[in-house]
């Protein structure tokens, strides 16, 4: 590994924390959830300190939050929520894929930078950021402003039912990723940003200085292109069936993060490890219900009926 190494081993996720009101043929219930929240939560069941900058409401849904979030032991800090706690409702397609209608909070979300927030983010050893609202300028000047010169993970994560400006997304997020160690990018935000060629979106962020990006086509595995060379996994093949895939692009966050926080490799085999590794553990994550992290070794020991708060 690389000796440029931070003293410091906790991550700072910065993005959402909500509520998903799942409805499908079992009925109706409720998850805590959110992309950010999923991956700091993934990031301590993998050994690493996180905490979590969100926005949370003093209501009944950000109590569960909290209390989640307690359980599993990772520092919150929120952000004022004028408009009550995010929250999701779920549909199940035919096909099993989820659909989603998010609630005023979610479309309207803002985060502010509390010292505490600041001196978190400047003693971190890496930031990780997921479904912020690239496309309001102010959030993004005001997330830049609180970064300073930490390192930075981003999976732009961006969901139909809270895009308002997709140009001004895209804007947005290549502003930040252009100085990011590590963004990864889905067939989905390839489709949903810009014209659906992921492989082009890979080449399009390299040419833009990004570090290193992984690019994850579901089926059809992942491509991590780095200074070092270029990887390639399929998805990786593990004991049981597919409940739900959800999960599985918030805990590759997770898994590259947590291999990410103390140094960068620097070479094409430790790269390759860390992929594959993270493909390991969104497959185990897809083995399960809802975005809580598994790894290969937790199914082994039969915790994947374990869903959390």
């Amino acid at each position: 590994m690389s000796t440029q190494t931070s003293s410091a081993g906790r991550v700072v996720v910065v993005g959402d924390a909500l509520i998903d009101e799942i409805h499908d043929h079992a009925g109706v219930r409720e998850l805590v959830g959110g992309a950010a929240l999923n991956v700091a939560v993934g990031l301590r069941r993998l050994g690493v300190p996180a905490t979590l900058i969100a926005m949370v409401g003093d209501d009944e849904a950000g109590d569960h939050i909290r209390e989640y979030l307690r359980d599993h032991d990772v520092t919150l800090l929120s952000s004022p929520a004028p408009h009550g706690s995010s929250r999701a409702v779920v549909q199940r397609s035919a096909s099993g894929e989820p659909e989603y209608v998010f609630n005023e909070a979610a479309q309207r979300r803002s985060i502010r930078y509390s010292d505490a927030a600041r001196q978190a983010i400047a003693h971190a050893g890496l930031i990780a950021i997921s479904c912020f609202p690239f496309d309001a300028p102010a959030e993004v000047d005001a997330f830049a402003d609180a970064l300073g010169a930490a390192r930075l993970a981003i999976d732009p994560n961006p969901r139909a039912g809270m895009l308002s400006d997709r140009a001004e997304f895209v804007r947005g997020f290549e502003r930040l990723a252009a100085r990011a160690d590590i963004v990864k990018v889905g067939a989905d935000d390839a489709a949903l940003l810009y014209d659906g060629d992921l492989d082009a979106l890979r080449a399009r962020l390299r040419g833009l200085g990004v570090g290193a990006v992984l690019a994850t086509a579901g089926a059809d595995g992942a491509v991590l292109e780095t200074d070092a060379g270029t990887v390639a996994a399929p998805i990786s093949t593990l004991p049981g069936p597919v409940v739900d895939t959800v999960g599985a692009g918030d805990s590759t966050l997770a898994a590259l993060a947590a291999g990410l926080v103390e140094s960068t490799p620097d070479t094409v085999e430790e790269w390759d490890a860390l992929l594959r590794r993270a493909m390991d553990i969104a497959a185990a994550t897809c083995r399960a219900e809802g975005g809580l992290l598994r790894t290969p070794e937790s199914l082994a020991e039969a915790e994947h009926g374990v869903y959390g708060s």
